[in-house]
């Protein structure tokens, strides 16, 4: 494999582990032939493994289209391509065009797809659509952003070009980054009259990676997961409300009119994980023991421990700053404390020494002291 003088980085392997699986997982419960798109191909490492390792996985035909907007990719990317030429049941075509007018000519021919991998540099909302419109139902898009600035608050204003949404500055803004990808998804889907099911949302703080499932019809409620999630700064309560059911925000924890909610959204409410596919793209690699190094087994068991819900996160670093306290209190200790005084509580898997709970600010605090 020759990566050329594109871009590739080695650290990101773990979310093409993620997508081989995913093919794999689709490859193995199709019906018929199916087909496959890397949109942005680069050196095709991406598409290589799709064939060599997803492919198998299922005794239907493979359609393996690899498209890259750089002509001076092509010999590269049909070099690296070279060991799947002569593969029984697997049928490669190349291109160069752009990402738009591809997926626009596809829609026209009336081509449909049961993978996307859409690997953008920069913000992917402009090719949403476009995307969403040529898969399959029950096909995958797995999204890449590379825009860190815009859905984290540190640029508002392209929030509001990008998103349509307002993002505010967040202890867990990589999360609050992928509800908000999630809320574009969903709205370009439901324009569609489509739902859509969030299968796996994580980030390196780089870059911001989703893959969904697209559904012939909207799901029950499924509106109700596009809403606004505020924080105080003085003093750091959080709340969430549906868009549906927007009314005036309660009180925050501060003493009367002393505190000030910080609005961000409109996002994306809903779980961020789909726990029973991620156990089956762990049991999947138990048959694939190559495909999965072992930091992307540890991003999926950290996934499928933490489906998203509910959606408040705090950081142990701001409670112990907060508090006064030398150090964060033990993070494992803390959920168990709450657990057993009925509240939900759980270990974030989008950012490390995070947990989200249904227990009320206060609570939290007095909480986190005990254990100090």
């Amino acid at each position: 494999m020759q990566t050329g003088s594109g871009f590739f980085r080695p650290e990101s392997r773990p979310s093409r582990d993620l997508s081989v699986l995913l093919a794999a997982h689709q490859a193995s419960r199709a019906q018929g032939p199916q087909h496959w798109l890397d949109l942005m191909a680069g050196c095709g490492i991406r598409g290589l493994r799709w064939g060599l390792e997803g492919a198998p996985q299922s005794p239907h035909p493979l359609a393996l289209w690899l498209n890259d907007a750089d002509p001076e990719r092509m010999d590269l990317l049909q070099a690296n391509l070279k060991p799947l030429s002569g593969l029984a049941g697997v049928d490669l075509t190349f291109s160069q065009q752009p990402a738009e007018r591809l997926l626009r000519q596809a829609y026209l021919d009336q081509r449909r797809f049961d993978l996307i991998d859409l690997d953008a540099f920069g913000c992917p909302n402009g090719l949403l659509q476009s995307a969403l419109s040529v898969l399959r139902f029950g096909g995958v898009l797995i999204l890449a952003s590379t825009d860190g600035r815009s859905p984290t608050g540190h640029d508002r204003v392209a929030a509001v070009r990008r998103f349509a949404a307002a993002a505010r500055a967040h202890p867990s803004s990589w999360e609050l980054a992928l509800r908000l990808q999630l809320a574009a998804l969903a709205r370009e889907a439901w324009m569609l009259g489509r739902g859509l099911e969030p299968l796996a949302c994580f980030s390196d703080g780089r870059t911001f990676r989703l893959a969904v499932r697209l559904h012939r019809r909207i799901g029950a409620d499924e509106e109700g997961s596009l809403g606004l999630l505020a924080r105080c700064e003085h003093c750091g309560d959080q709340a969430v409300q549906p868009v549906l059911k927007l009314s005036g925000w309660r009180a925050c924890a501060c003493r009367a009119d002393s505190g000030r909610w910080a609005v961000s959204g409109p996002l994306w409410l809903g779980p961020l994980q789909s726990p029973a596919l991620l156990q089956e793209l762990l049991n999947l690699s138990e048959a694939m023991p190559h495909t999965m190094a072992l930091p992307s087994r540890r991003l999926l068991e950290r996934l499928q421990g933490d489906p998203g819900l509910p959606v408040c996160c705090w950081s142990t670093d701001e409670l112990a700053q907060r508090l006064g306290l030398a150090g964060p209190p033990p993070l494992h200790r803390l959920v168990q404390a709450l657990q057993s005084e009925g509240y939900w509580a759980g270990v974030s898997g989008v950012m490390a020494g995070q947990l989200r709970t249904d227990a009320p600010w206060k609570v939290l605090l007095q909480r986190c002291a005990d254990l100090a």
